[in-house]
């Protein structure tokens, strides 16, 4: 099977990074796009270009925005462990996942996940500095 193959039913095949900017700005807005990914390219000053220059200059923030529109934007299920290690743009889609309806996105929502995530990096760092590996933990 051709590479080409196997990556056909990727929705981030052949689309520009500026396009995926684009689309996502038009379905969800640049505040919920900062309030979704808490990056700063999104809140202050945002344009497309000056976005799309900062993306393709940090592949970190460019990951997290294509997984965005992957599966939010194209609603697609969340993919494997392996799946999910790969950059967004290398993982295969399995043919039955196919694109559906944007997820309906809100800032209660937003604020919902960013708590989250504080709450399991704070236990990550307490769990480290108790860890016996740690010379400096109490």
């Amino acid at each position: 099977m051709s590479n080409q193959a196997l990556f056909s039913n990727n929705p981030l095949q052949g689309v520009k990074l500026e396009q995926v900017v684009e689309q996502l700005v038009e379905q969800y807005g640049w505040e919920l796009l900062h309030a979704y990914l808490q990056l700063n390219c999104f809140k202050n000053n945002p344009d497309i270009k000056s976005a799309v220059k900062f993306l393709r200059k940090t592949q970190w923030a460019q990951e997290k925005v294509e997984n965005f529109y992957l599966y939010r934007l194209k609603n697609l299920p969340k993919p494997d462990d392996v799946q999910y290690q790969l950059p967004p743009r290398d993982r295969v889609i399995p043919a039955e996942h196919k694109p559906s309806e944007p997820c309906e996105l809100s800032f209660s929502d937003a604020k919902r996940i960013q708590q989250k995530k504080a709450t399991k990096q704070l236990a990550r760092e307490r769990k480290q500095r108790s860890s016996p590996d740690n010379p400096w933990g109490n």
